[in-house]
């Protein structure tokens, strides 16, 4: 069972070349072993028959192989011996046979050889990438960068391991190469010697610190995303190799504070430590009604505005008029754009200052 156990092990951190060539091996060796078997069982049966009857060894083998076979061209021999040796070249010729031929079918019909081409014409494909992407892990946050590399007209190719993950893929057309992440041989097969960058987002921080360590030892200079579940994998993921470390669940977690803090943004960036990017909603009824953007903008840089038709103002005059349900997208500091936002809260929003919290509040802060 261990033994068993070492094999399938062994068989899933296969490269995809090694896997199919390992199934053509074990196809053609099995039908050695029958070729075998049938040329015993003619050699037995000739021996048989020139022991039971007066033909010679020749006519004697294509008496053995015309029983074997059963045509029934050639008369049988009479004589207790020579009847015992055919009843047994009959049981175990057609068995062998039979067994012959259900190995080839099953060979076919399972898709064995389908697989192995369409493996081949896959690895192919992969083979004239360049500067295109590898995903590590095709779970739920895999299959989003993957829906985001596609809209965005980038290439990529999945590695996974998980069997139900590849008929996913397979559904969609993915490139995808069944295996652990972390296998040398694997990763080469993805291309990573010619790929713009790495995302590892496995469900286990263990697989993507050991992902991360053997992309970061086959390629120096690749760009690597790691996804992070816990807060102390992020420190083993950068000392590991990986550039940009993301945890899926603090950055939620951060989202919704931030929609609830601030209702009137839609969306933020981080740009640098003292700079981000958010994109501001003039609310009806607020401050910013009606003023423009030289009114508005004081220290922040505006980038854009999207009017409430659909139309984008791209760096927009310091004369620009902003109405109700226009976005502005401004570039600054936390100070200067906290000042752009409070131009854009309705007075049922509006922010109470931090002195006005009380002391059970406090109290119950989160450290």
């Amino acid at each position: 069972m261990a033994s068993d156990q070492q094999r399938l092990d062994s068989f899933t951190t296969m490269s995809p070349n090694m896997r199919g060539h390992e199934d053509l091996v074990a196809f053609v060796r099995r039908l050695g072993q029958l070729g075998l078997m049938i040329g015993i069982l003619l050699a037995a049966g000739s021996i048989g028959y020139v022991l039971t009857t007066d033909e010679g060894f020749w006519d004697s083998f294509v008496l053995s192989l015309d029983t074997v076979a059963t045509v029934g061209s050639i008369p049988a021999p009479t004589g207790t011996g020579a009847e015992l040796v055919r009843v047994g070249l009959i049981i175990l010729g057609v068995g062998t046979l039979f067994y012959a031929l259900v190995t080839v079918a099953e060979f076919f019909v399972a898709g064995h050889i389908a697989e192995i081409l369409t493996e081949r014409r896959s690895l192919k494909m992969i083979a004239s990438f360049t500067d295109h992407y590898i995903i590590c892990g095709f779970g739920r946050v895999g299959r989003q960068v993957a829906r985001d590399l596609h809209a965005a007209g980038a290439r990529y190719v999945v590695i996974d391991s998980n069997p139900e993950s590849r008929e996913v893929a397979s559904a969609v057309g993915v490139r995808y190469l069944e295996g652990a992440p972390s296998d040398d041989e694997l990763l080469r097969a993805a291309g990573i010697e010619r790929a713009r960058g790495l995302v590892a987002c496995m469900d286990s921080d263990a697989e993507n610190i050991f992902t991360t360590l053997t992309a970061r030892e086959l390629r120096a200079d690749i760009a690597i995303i790691a996804r992070a579940s816990v807060e102390d994998s992020e420190k083993k993921l950068k000392r590991a190799g990986a550039d940009r470390v993301i945890s899926p669940y603090k950055a939620s977690g951060t989202e919704m504070a931030r929609l609830a803090l601030h209702p009137q943004v839609s969306g933020t960036q981080q740009v640098a430590s003292e700079y981000r990017m958010e994109e501001i909603e003039v609310v009806a009824g607020c401050d910013g009604v009606g003023r423009t953007i030289g009114d508005v903008r004081g220290g922040a840089f505006i980038v854009g505005v999207r009017h409430a038709d659909g139309s984008f103002l791209p760096v927009p005059a310091a004369e620009t008029a902003l109405g109700p349900g226009d976005v502005v997208m401004a570039l600054g500091t936390p100070n200067t754009l906290d000042r752009l936002e409070a131009l854009f809260v309705t007075a049922g929003r509006a922010k109470s200052p931090p002195a006005a919290r009380s002391a059970a509040d406090d109290a119950g802060a989160v450290v």
